[in-house]
């Protein structure tokens, strides 16, 4: 089932080059860093739609209430990964996004997916990648007795949270700490770094060197 709304964003003319498509399946927090700074100023960018693979949402909430278009592409509708992948590729194709943001998107992407926007997919990992990918990655790092933890931000590849590294952010991890707390501590880093990584990214004067992401 897909369902869509449009909103309105102002009347700020942006070049389609800096357009995002943000898929998310939950609260959407690190969805409202984006908005928040691109409302700021801080992220010079439009958020052309919000995608989710489930009806409720809360992100879709944030969106609405921003005036963000969104959409409801429920993965159980398609017969395969692939299916849904192409539909969510023609739902951001159709938006002339130039940048895929995934921002608690809890679905594996085909590599199909991922050759449709070469280097242009980025999530936010709660860990400091490589270390502890997949899921919880706090949860992870804490139970592994690590002194720092920290947030990644990392371009997509078919591989697991296994890209080309953007940016990253540390923090210390304290005795007192519980895997609760420590994810906390990582989602303020996450709702700082995401956006200034989505700037880098779209202001487009970087390479890739091997895995090596570099930025001039």
């Amino acid at each position: 089932m897909v369902e869509n709304e449009t909103g309105h964003t102002g009347d700020v003319a942006h070049d389609d080059s800096r357009r995002l498509g943000v898929l998310i399946s939950g609260r959407g927090s690190n969805l409202q860093a984006m908005i928040n700074a691109v409302a700021a100023g801080s992220l010079d960018a439009e958020i052309a739609v919000v995608i989710s693979n489930k009806q409720g949402a809360g992100g879709l909430d944030r969106a609405r209430a921003a005036g963000i278009e969104t959409v409801v592409l429920e993965h159980t509708s398609y017969v395969s990964r692939e299916a849904y992948d192409g539909a969510l590729v023609a739902e951001l194709r159709r938006r002339e996004v130039s940048l895929v943001c995934l921002a608690g998107f809890m679905r594996l992407l085909s590599a199909n997916f991922v050759r449709a926007f070469p280097h242009r997919i980025l999530n936010i990992h709660p860990s400091l990648l490589p270390s502890f990918p997949g899921l919880r990655g706090q949860d992870q790092a804490w139970r592994h007795g690590v002194k720092v933890a920290g947030a990644t931000v990392h371009i997509v590849t078919p591989e697991l949270d296994a890209g080309p590294i953007v940016a990253q952010a540390t923090v210390a991890v304290e005795q007192t700490d519980t895997p609760d707390s420590l994810a906390a501590k990582i989602l303020v880093l996450e709702h700082r770094i995401y956006p200034e990584a989505i700037g880098v990214v779209l202001d487009g004067s970087w390479r890739i060197e091997g895995r090596r992401f570099l930025s001039d």
